[in-house]
């Protein structure tokens, strides 16, 4: 079969393959009718690099059609069509019982000192082959696919995989209610869904940040308000706090989703210091990056202070740096609270796939810019990277 496959830092191509095969008795093997490219495989394309080898099969947003199942598997038979959650959970140990499905504790990875093992994302999450192929084992198949209705364009469901509920648990994280304000870090694709979720839940007054013209004009043509990173003056992140203030009588956000994470820009010397640690080779920059990496803080160290005192910070941006400088002096005397973490994506797919059988209010299928085939995915790799020709999420079709 053919997937995409990493060779190097920046460096991606698609390659023919062995096919997966059932290894378990709850495995199940989809074939990949809609995979995209999501912001989190851009940190591999960069800075991860020391946790990947060479031929790595990539992505963890796919959706397909079963083709076969094991002989644990009861729930799901050939024919049915899915969305396969990028967190790969049980659904029985004591994590998965309490909803925590990032955190299953079958599938940690405890020589990592990680959580559930994700698709297409590294060794320190399992080394799972990711689903931009033509074919994906699915481990726990008992258990993660989400079945979905077969009529309708993938595009509605497919993001159910990963940036539509990581976008709904960021809201959710954020603690706010009607009549408050919410404000988003990055105009992204989660950051997107996010403003979506929070109108969708009575948060009419959302605050977007960024930098991209073309995304600041579709958070207002959603109803949102926005903040152009390039027309402030000063530190990036003293700007975006007092510009968010202007907007809130001086107070602040009552809620912040960091919709960014260690890709932000605004801090040139961690930049640098990423991209020198990920070209070492990897017996010397793994534990580098494990025990003194830092990330680019610009937009959490933003979210912390454009919060108002006694607020929610909810961090849906992924970050891995061991030695990350943080303002805790802020952060303790306003008082904030502070949420993080993968998306616990289960917990909350029942309720959001429901919502699109009927309708399409978070706009999930104007959402992607870039539609290609499997083929391509490597120039699209660059293209979404280098944020070039207005991509903002790209599918492709195997």
């Amino acid at each position: 079969m053919r997937a995409l496959t990493w060779q190097g830092q920046g460096k991606v191509s698609v390659e023919q393959v062995a096919d997966p095969s059932i290894q378990e008795p709850t495995d199940a093997i989809v074939r990949v009718t809609s995979t995209a490219i999501c912001g989190s495989d851009m940190h591999l394309y960069t800075v991860l690099a020391p946790f990947l080898t060479k031929g790595d099969i990539l992505g963890h947003e796919f959706m397909g059609i079963v083709e076969e199942v094991g002989s644990g598997v009861t729930n799901l038979k050939p024919g049915d069509r899915v969305v396969v959650p990028f967190n790969i959970s049980c659904g029985h140990c004591w994590m998965c019982s309490r909803g925590l499905f990032a955190q299953c504790e079958t599938t940690q990875n405890v020589d990592q000192g990680t959580g559930a093992s994700l698709f297409g994302f590294t060794s320190l999450y399992g080394a799972v082959p990711g689903g931009q192929a033509d074919y994906v084992r699915v481990p726990h198949a008992d258990f993660g696919p989400i079945k979905v209705p077969e009529a309708g364009e993938d595009e509605r469901y497919l993001y159910l995989s990963d940036i539509l509920p990581t976008a709904w648990q960021g809201v959710q994280w954020a603690n706010v209610r009607p009549g408050d304000t919410l404000a988003v870090m990055g105009a992204g694709p989660v950051g997107q869904l996010a403003v979506a979720s929070a109108q969708y839940l009575g948060i009419e007054d959302v605050i977007v940040v960024d930098r991209v013209p073309e995304r600041l004009e579709r958070m207002k043509a959603r109803g949102a308000r926005t903040i152009n990173l390039d027309d402030l003056d000063g530190s990036q992140v003293s700007a975006v706090g007092d510009a968010v203030r202007d907007l809130t009588d001086g107070r602040g956000a009552d809620g912040v989703v960091e919709a960014v994470g260690m890709e932000a820009h605004g801090n040139p010397v961690a930049a640098a210091g990423l991209s020198a640690v990920s070209k070492l080779p990897s017996a010397i920059s793994e534990p580098l990056a494990k025990n003194a990496g830092i990330d680019r803080l610009a937009a959490l160290h933003a979210a912390i202070d454009s919060v108002r005192r006694g607020g929610t910070v909810s961090v849906s941006g992924v970050y891995g740096g061991a030695l990350d400088p943080m303002p805790m002096m802020q952060m303790f005397d306003k008082g904030i609270a502070m949420r993080m973490g993968q998306c616990h994506v289960k917990q909350w797919t029942g309720e959001l796939r429901d919502v699109l059988v009927d309708a399409d209010p978070f706009g999930v299928e104007q959402l992607a810019t870039h539609r290609v085939g499997l083929d391509e995915a490597a120039t699209m790799y660059d293209v979404f990277q280098k944020k070039q020709d207005g991509c903002q999420k790209v599918v492709l079709k195997p």
